[in-house]
């Protein structure tokens, strides 16, 4: 289920990736790299940080071939996901709720105290899409005022709420992922920000 969950993310960053790089109208390699970078940005840095190296997408190839896969295959069916907006926003979301999962259960089995567990699925989640965004001259959506990091933040809390209730592991992972996905969806929805400090 982990390595399920982990591909998912990968594939819903890529096409995340994939549609910002389309809206700039980039050529075939920019695109490439651009969901490369999205897919595996957050995963590299959560790796290097907790020293498991090569890092997971050089060990497994599996990732680079997903990776791919999924570029071509948003690139072929674009005029499907024409809504760049919507699409970006729904793959986005879908890629930070795997993926902080993903980062918080690498940083249990590291060893690592829950509060930082939750700060490395919540790095996981956000940091590819901060690349993305820099290298596509936007201002990264963590330093706006969306909720975005906040949303991470909340699952990563649930997972460890959850995982003290008598729930198969798998329950615990989809749960925890939803909570993630439903807040920035709702946060979006009924337009809610975080305070300005200003």
């Amino acid at each position: 289920m982990f390595y399920i969950i982990d591909i998912l993310g990968t594939i819903a960053f890529s096409i995340s990736g994939v549609l910002v790089a389309l809206n700039k109208k980039m050529d075939a390699f920019g695109i490439l790299i651009i969901a490369f970078v999205t897919a595996v940005g957050g995963g590299t840095l959560r790796d290097i940080l907790i020293g498991e190296t090569p890092v997971s997408w050089m060990k497994d190839i599996t990732f680079v071939y997903v990776v791919l896969a999924s570029t071509i295959m948003a690139i072929i069916f674009k005029s499907k996901i024409d809504y760049l907006r919507k699409s970006l926003f729904l793959f986005d979301t879908i890629g930070i709720g795997l993926y902080t999962v993903v980062g918080v259960e690498k940083g249990i089995s590291a060893g690592l105290h829950p509060i930082i567990c939750i700060a490395l699925g919540t790095m996981s989640a956000c940091f590819g899409g901060v690349i993305r965004d820099i290298l596509c001259n936007e201002i990264p959506v963590i330093f706006r005022k969306e909720i975005y990091a906040t949303a991470c933040i909340l699952g990563g809390i649930a997972y460890f709420i959850i995982k003290r209730l008598p729930l198969e592991g798998n329950f615990v992972f989809i749960i925890a992922g939803l909570v993630v996905i439903v807040t920035r969806i709702l946060a979006v929805k009924f337009k809610l920000r975080l305070p300005n400090l200003y």
